[in-house]
């Protein structure tokens, strides 16, 4: 990464006369000097400060008997800078392996037939094996790998100091640039460098359909920006000016409305590697470029703080906002801040899961929908990437702020760390981190069969796969950061820190998160600075000892343990970081919770236990187990399991989220009943007299019905909102109505549908992908439905349809008449969690189409119907 511009000035605080100890509580107070101080060499001082606020004093020399005058408040950075990968070494530890094993792949996998489709665009001969996945000669997207290959390469070679991943990228640079300068020849204007045609920028430009062309234009020049940078490639900068000259003069012919058009394309990070290049060259062009691609529909909104999140794709956001950030540092209007630094707080806030992965089937839904939206397609590695890219700036510019860390600390420990598979040589990394009960880490359906592979060395070439190259790359690059005589110690990761500038080396020794405690030891040098250590908000009674004498003050949670000295070769800092279990809730629903001890998220292996029902978790049972700091058990629908760091869980089903509490009481044998003979208003009464009243919503209207009145659904946005937990508890039910079809249904659209949200729900379409009508009932997503299929209904008349199940036998009735039956049915609402409170007729779970036709007289029970029963309703 590029340094950032610091935008702002350091408040100095030096100790007077002699060098002093500051225990610094960020999170205000008034800190006392307890009175005897601990042993200090010479005239050595400790003073407790509170760095938000309040006095500080210093305790009195060892040859005092009084406190010391007080010395003012410690200061408040507003500003840190990364240090250069190259002056940080990991040391043995998970992320060091993850590392050893992702640089054995970037070490291994040929670099000629990642060009196979860069030379062929050109007309350059090649002879070299295709590759697969989105890489494959026939996918829009192909190039963006050599992009992420370009970057691995780059910050695996600074480092390690590899020499032989400084030669591969040199090699593949040369080769682009030769790519580059046949453009012309090809057909392509002047700088033009991808696997694909120009004409895939046509086809954007008149909004006829493209995949992503921008997107891949970006991975290519932010690897290459990655190689100038890290690498020292001089060629590579000169092939990312040119191609920026192609951006330019391709852009700058399109007027605003056709411009904002094309970034309704996911674009990746534009504008950010636009202010990189900026920032590289001082050449004010790349910035008027780089707010070419300042996106109006999403950033307005931002701007406002106002969360327009839900439907949009998820990754094709987070990359605009590091490129936000990067345009305000480098001195655009401080709007771009304000937007990045909002949308961090929307996203972190409301539509983040517990181990800080975000989005569902890879796009946002309505904030704090997180239990309504368990999946196995949770989490898109991807975003966790650019979103601990958009942390990290927003920390050298706030990095007082510990929540920014906590929330780093949060995803690198759970989920990247946890994306790669540790049984790979060549560090193969998974799409999503499923949460949904009996989640699998293994490749989407689109990108592989074999459960048992993340992925592949060239038939998997996917976003995540080449994220994955560079995320296991630069665990060394936030571990430290630091102000002019400040060393923040953000992460507790074994590793070695060189502070050329001061002459000195730090070494932290920790076992983390396995062992509650880090080890800071100055391994060689001398300087006089200021050593602040982040104590996470988790971190409830941390301590800390000075060359094996305990400090006098207990930091805060949420807060920085800063210590203020000359420091000499062996100087000892220890810092314990008490870790306890704690049951987080989702907000959507308080009741379905998971487990964290520390930071660590806790996952139940459950082995080869597919299409699980979510378990419900015996909340006091919780034990860790002796001479075993991270392994738990608990009891959870009446087993034992054993609990583990879901980073550690691989290659067996698992759960996250738990049910908690005692489950609901079935409802009664006649649940509800809707007949649907109002004329007015929006309310449905419950004609069982129970009060499920319903709700008509968005072009939902009275009509006529087949006996009295009926409900009337637009197909764009009429639905009916049932009453919340109309099944809750049911071990056995029926659903009944009559529908009419105005005209062919339209796939996936809902008679009926309720559950929780995605996770959890029983569901009547009309039409599947199939083209039938089906029946479905899933307690684990869409991948766990159990299902009944029957022909189509027809259109333009009244329908009877009913579901009836009980003793694990569901059966599907048309006019009376059986259709369908389902004997293998273990998945009952009982199952779905202790509150539906997501129930709908004419209105999916998913975004999917809404239906258009009309509902009459609809029937819940909670019981089974007799095929006799159905009969008689459907006369």
């Amino acid at each position: 990464m590029n340094e950032p511009v610091d935008r702002r000035h350091f408040l100095a605080t030096t100790a007077s006369g002699a060098a002093a100890v500051a225990l610094t509580a960020a999170a205000g107070g008034t800190a006392m000097g307890p009175g005897p101080p601990p042993p200090a060499s010479g005239a050595a001082a400790v003073a407790l400060t509170a760095a938000a606020g309040g006095t500080a004093m210093a305790a009195a020399p060892a040859t005092s008997t009084g406190p010391a005058a007080p010395r003012g408040r410690a200061r408040a950075l507003t500003g840190v800078r990364p240090f250069p990968l190259g002056a940080v070494t990991l040391l043995p530890s998970a992320f060091k392996d993850n590392q050893s094993r992702n640089t054995a792949y970037l070490r291994y996998v040929d670099i000629d037939r990642l060009l196979h489709t860069f030379r062929l665009n050109v007309g350059l001969a090649s002879s070299a094996q295709p590759c697969g996945g989105w890489e494959s000669p026939t996918t829009e997207l192909r190039g963006h790998s050599t992009g992420h290959l370009l970057s691995g390469l780059a910050l695996s070679y600074a480092n390690t100091g590899d020499t032989a991943l400084l030669d591969k990228g040199r090699k593949l640079v040369s080769a682009l640039a030769a790519c580059q300068a046949k453009s012309p020849a090809a057909g392509y204007g002047q700088g033009y460098l991808s696997a694909f045609p120009e004409n895939f920028f046509d086809r954007l430009e008149s909004g006829s359909g493209v995949w992503a062309p921008y997107y891949t234009i970006h991975k290519i020049m932010a690897g290459l920006v990655d190689q100038h940078r890290l690498a020292g490639n001089a060629e590579a900068l000169d092939v990312v000016e040119r191609q920026a000259a192609w951006v330019d003069t391709r852009t700058g012919k399109l007027g605003y409305d056709q411009m904002q058009r094309v970034l309704q394309t996911e674009f990746g990070g534009m504008n950010e590697v636009l202010a990189d290049l900026h920032a590289i060259t001082g050449d004010t062009r790349w910035l008027r470029v780089a707010e070419r691609f300042t996106h109006a529909r999403v950033f307005d909104p931002l701007a406002r703080n106002e969360d327009q999140l839900a439907g949009l794709h998820a990754n094709t956001q987070i990359p605009k906002m590091v490129g936000a950030l990067r345009l305000w540092e480098q001195g655009l209007n401080s709007r771009y801040r304000t937007i990045g630094e909002n949308f961090w707080k929307i996203v972190t806030d409301h539509h983040t899961y517990v181990i800080g992965g975000n989005s569902n089937g890879e796009a946002f839904h309505e904030p704090d929908a997180i239990a309504a939206q368990l999946s196995n397609n949770c989490c898109e590695n991807c975003n966790s990437y650019n979103m601990l890219k958009l942390t990290r700036l927003i920390h050298f510019h706030a990095p007082d702020r510990t929540d920014l860390l906590d929330y780093y600390e949060r995803t690198l420990f759970n989920q990247m760390l946890g994306e790669q598979d540790p049984d790979s040589a060549h560090g193969f990394n998974i799409y999503y981190t499923g949460l949904a009960p009996g989640a699998f880490k293994q490749q989407p359906s689109f990108m592989g069969t074999d459960p048992n592979q993340y992925s592949t060395d060239y038939n998997n070439f996917s976003c995540d796969h080449g994220s994955g190259m560079e995320t296991q790359a630069k665990f060394a690059d936030t571990i430290y950061t630091y102000a002019d005589r400040s060393l923040l110690v953000n992460l507790f990761i074994p590793s070695e820190l060189r502070w050329q500038e001061k002459a000195i080396t730090w070494r932290q020794n920790t076992g983390f998160p396995d062992q509650q405690t880090t080890t800071l030891t100055v391994a060689s040098g001398a300087a006089s600075l200021e050593l602040r250590v982040r104590i996470p908000a988790w971190a409830t009674g941390a301590r800390a000892a000075l060359n094996g004498t305990t400090l006098p003050d207990q930091p805060k949670p949420g807060s920085w343990l800063v210590i203020d000295r000359s420091w000499k070769a062996g100087d000892r800092v220890d810092v314990t970081l008490p870790m306890a279990l704690k049951l987080d809730p989702t907000p959507d629903d308080p009741d379905v919770q998971a487990v964290l001890y520390g930071p660590v998220v806790l996952a139940g292996a459950y082995g080869n236990r597919p299409n699980m029902t979510m378990p419900r978790l015996v909340k006091d049972s919780v034990r860790q187990q002796s001479g075993s700091t991270l392994k738990f058990t608990a009891t959870a629908s009446g087993e034992t399991v054993t609990l583990l760091p879901i980073a550690r869980v691989h290659h067996q089903n698992y759960n996250v989220y738990w049910l908690t509490g005692e489950p609901p009481t079935p409802p009664p044998a006649f649940a509800a009943w809707h007949r649907f003979d109002e004329t007015g208003g929006t309310s449905a009464a419950d004609a069982t007299g129970n009060g499920k009243t319903a709700t008509l919503t968005g072009g939902a209207s009275w009509t006529t019905g087949r006996t009295g009145g009926a409900v009337a659904l637009n197909g764009t946005d009429g639905y009916i909102a049932l009453a919340d937990d109309l099944l809750a508890g049911a071990t056995a039910y029926s659903v009944a109505a009559w529908v009419r079809l105005d005209g062919q249904a339209v796939e996936w659209s809902r008679i009926f549908d309720i559950g929780t949200g995605v996770t959890a729900n029983m569901f009547l379409t009309p039409r599947a992908d199939s083209g039938k009508l089906r029946f479905a009932i899933t307690a684990g997503g869409g991948g766990a439905e159990q299902r009944i299929e029957a022909d189509p209904l027809p259109t333009g008349q009244w329908t009877h349809v009913a579901v009836a199940y009980g003793s694990g036998t569901a059966v599907l009735y048309v006019d009376g008449r059986e259709v369908g039956r389902n004997a293998q049915v273990t998945v009952e609402p009982r199952h779905f969690g202790n509150h539906l409170r997501a129930a709908y007729l004419g209105k999916s779970q998913y975004p999917d189409p809404y239906l258009k036709g009309a509902i009459d007289d609809f029937r819940v029970y909670g019981r089974t119907l007799t095929a006799a029963e159905v009969t008689t309703l459907a006369q």
